[in-house]
């Protein structure tokens, strides 16, 4: 069977250079012998992966074409052919698990919007994403790529900007350059304010990036302290937001 070819709604450019494809999977700590990869296409790193006798792997592809392709090659591989977003994980993993993959470009951002959602059994991530996504969710306070997902991200995990890959080691190759980021949970196990208050805050803060704190939180907190009110959000550290998310939750108590 040849190798299948990625469909273009689903966002997906294959690797095809073997020595990325082993780095990748050698960033892949030990802390968690559970790995789901997203997304693995032809398998390319499914291969590195299975050599690594002390993982068990289960992998997750919605495109039939490529569920096809990995069950001829990987005989014996768990398969779900199932949309990662939409995916009850428990059905995979009684535990915790590590998550891998080579990730669709056009969903990269909702994947890790999942990802915070099973925080509290992901403790790591690798993954390759576009270059610009991997700066975005890397970046420190200041940066002008310091955003929602670097803040969220950041909150409960750390963040490391591990190598870019180049445009040419693709079928087809994308526009653009890609990067791997490795995410290793933190020790927070619980935020000192409500993590739904907090979410929100962070969001509204960034869709008026440009505004100062008390116009772009005007409607949830009429009453913000100089220290947060004449600050924009790319000059808050994630601590700051919390802080900030405490105060407004206070407030709202009185």
């Amino acid at each position: 069977m040849k190798p299948v070819r990625p469909k273009k709604n689903l966002g997906q450019h294959f690797l095809h250079d073997q020595n990325i494809a082993r780095k990748i999977v050698d960033s892949l700590g030990t802390t968690v012998p559970n790995v789901l990869e997203v997304g693995p296409g032809t398998g390319i790193l499914t291969r590195f992966l299975l050599e690594r006798r002390e993982l068990k792997l289960r992998v997750i592809e919605i495109d039939t074409e490529s569920v096809e392709y990995l069950q001829l090659n990987y005989p014996g591989l768990n398969i779900y052919s199932e949309d990662f977003l939409r995916f009850n994980t428990s059905h995979a993993f009684d535990g915790k698990f590590s998550i891998i993959g080579n990730f669709p470009y056009n969903i990269s951002s909702q994947i890790f919007f999942r990802i915070l959602e099973m925080k509290d059994v992901v403790p790591e991530v690798v993954g390759m994403i576009q270059k610009e996504v991997a700066e975005r969710i890397a970046a420190g306070p200041g940066s002008k790529t310091y955003g929602i997902l670097s803040v969220l991200l950041q909150a409960f995990y750390d963040i490391e900007y591990l190598f870019t890959v180049p445009e040419q080691v693709f079928v087809p190759p994308p526009k653009v350059k890609s990067a791997v980021i490795r995410l290793s949970r933190n020790n927070v196990e619980a935020l000192p304010c409500s993590e739904k208050r907090f979410f929100q805050v962070v969001k509204m803060a960034f869709n008026q990036r440009r505004k100062m704190l008390r116009k772009s939180l005007n409607g949830i907190c009429k009453q913000l302290p100089e220290q947060f009110a004449t600050k924009r959000p790319e000059q808050l550290s994630v601590e700051s937001f919390i802080q900030l998310t405490c105060f407004i939750e206070n407030l709202e108590k009185d």
